[in-house]
């Protein structure tokens, strides 16, 4: 991920790699980095993108294919990094920028480059929560994703993985932690937002050819993951978000254990790991498997010295901006503070927002409610995206909808096609 900031000094060296002597030393460990204390403002984008044949959307390009069109691809325009996904869905990671519009400039920019050169590729990108089309299937050689798949399957959860690895992709905002005084109210109006900004933002009705009967199919895939790993890192009062983080972390089982990326089949929590009940690859663990277990957790807000929020679904070039700037603003701008009160009574509506979004009616009222807000503070440039996205909520509808609409109307493959060329 590219939202780097320098830790505090004194939270940690990175290069002092020790032995930890128990769970206590893991947990201050997770809590000193988890947030950063320091002022809201900079914005962090990551937008996935399913790589389809132009002409054969049904064919899952190569590793090599792809890797190919990235190489041949200069610095881009916004400082934007690519990375690919397991399953060969392509990741534009942008600099933190000063605030939305920047972010979203940068990002424009560069998705324009990619786009076009996988384009002469005959490529497309396609900007949905999940593969419409393709069975599961990992591309990607490296040892971390093979050792996940062994994971999942010893856990259980086989299919809901490969999916979750190789079919998902998504929107992510990586925004500043704040000042320490207010984590645990920005930490919890960000998991509060996550329903109505799922419902609003949905688009994956489809996931390997057949229609699911939920909006978001990627956030069903991420339900479907053990809770333990996947799901939201609040505890019970969510007044110390540091705290939650430990704890979560800790009672997390670790997947892989360094140096090789071997997996861990058995049910194994980190606490017990650091206490020594049980030892893995022969030893007790250091801080850097500290560090790389921490990178196998994926809840919708992870705080990683900022916050990263990963529960959007991707959604099409002319709706990500105004998405992205709904957000955001609900988050940093304290005009915007009356959105706690719009989305408290859904806050805990994760799967009602994935499988109806906005017809479920609560959800509407929040979103019609947030929309509005941004709506107000949204300056000239994002003009068109916020009118495409209030219209749509103001209906009651989001991007699925479209979609879904399409694929019954051409067919599943002329839709993923029309949509990756930027056609309705």
């Amino acid at each position: 991920m590219t939202f780097v900031v320098a830790p505090p000094d004194g939270v940690r060296d990175q290069h002092d790699v020790c032995e930890l002597a128990g769970s206590a030393e893991a947990a201050q460990y997770i809590s000193a980095a988890s947030l950063y204390d320091g002022q809201v403002g900079r914005v962090g984008l990551e937008i996935e993108a399913h790589c389809i044949d132009l002409a054969d959307p049904c064919r899952r390009p190569t590793w090599s294919e792809i890797g190919a069109v990235i190489a041949g691809i200069g610095p881009l325009p916004g400082a934007g990094r690519i990375t690919l996904e397991p399953g060969g869905a392509v990741e534009l990671s942008g600099p933190p920028a000063d605030g939305p519009l920047p972010a979203i400039r940068a990002m424009a920019a560069d998705r324009a480059v990619l786009g076009a050169a996988f384009a002469d590729a005959g490529l497309g990108l396609l900007l949905l929560g999940a593969d419409p089309l393709r069975p599961l299937q990992r591309i990607n050689p490296g040892p971390r994703y093979a050792a996940m798949e062994r994971f999942f399957a010893a856990s259980g959860t086989a299919e809901a993985g490969a999916a979750m690895m190789t079919a998902t992709a998504s929107v992510q905002l990586n925004l500043e932690a704040g000042p320490a005084a207010g984590w645990a109210e920005r930490v919890r109006l960000a998991h509060a937002l996550g329903p109505t900004m799922i419902a609003m933002a949905a688009n994956s009705p489809l996931l390997g050819g057949r229609f699911t009967g939920w909006v978001s199919s990627r956030q069903q895939v991420w339900g479907r993951l053990d809770s333990a790993r996947c799901g939201p890192v609040l505890g019970a009062s969510g007044l110390d978000p540091a705290t939650d983080w430990a704890r979560y972390a800790l009672k997390a089982p670790v997947m892989l254990v360094l140096p090789d990326a071997i997996a861990v089949e058995d049910w194994v929590p980190f606490a017990d790991w650091a206490e020594g009940r049980v030892l893995l690859g022969g030893r007790r663990p250091t801080t850097a498997d500290l560090d790389y277990h921490l990178t196998t957790l994926f809840p919708p807000v992870r705080p990683r010295g900022w916050l990263e929020i990963r529960y959007l679904d991707a959604v099409p070039d002319a709706l990500w901006p105004a998405v992205v700037f709904t957000l955001t603003t609900l988050l940093d701008d304290p005009r915007a503070a009356a959105a706690a009160e719009a989305v408290a009574p859904v806050a805990d509506a994760w799967d009602t927002a994935a499988r109806l979004g906005l017809r479920d009616q609560r959800l509407h009222a929040a979103a019609v409610a947030c929309v509005q807000t941004a709506l107000e503070l949204a300056p000239p440039d994002l003009a068109e995206s916020m009118a495409l996205l209030a219209d749509a909520v103001d209906r009651g509808r989001c991007a699925a909808d479209d979609f879904a609409d399409a694929a019954v109307r051409k067919g599943v493959a002329p839709a993923a096609v029309a949509l990756a060329q930027g056609d309705s």
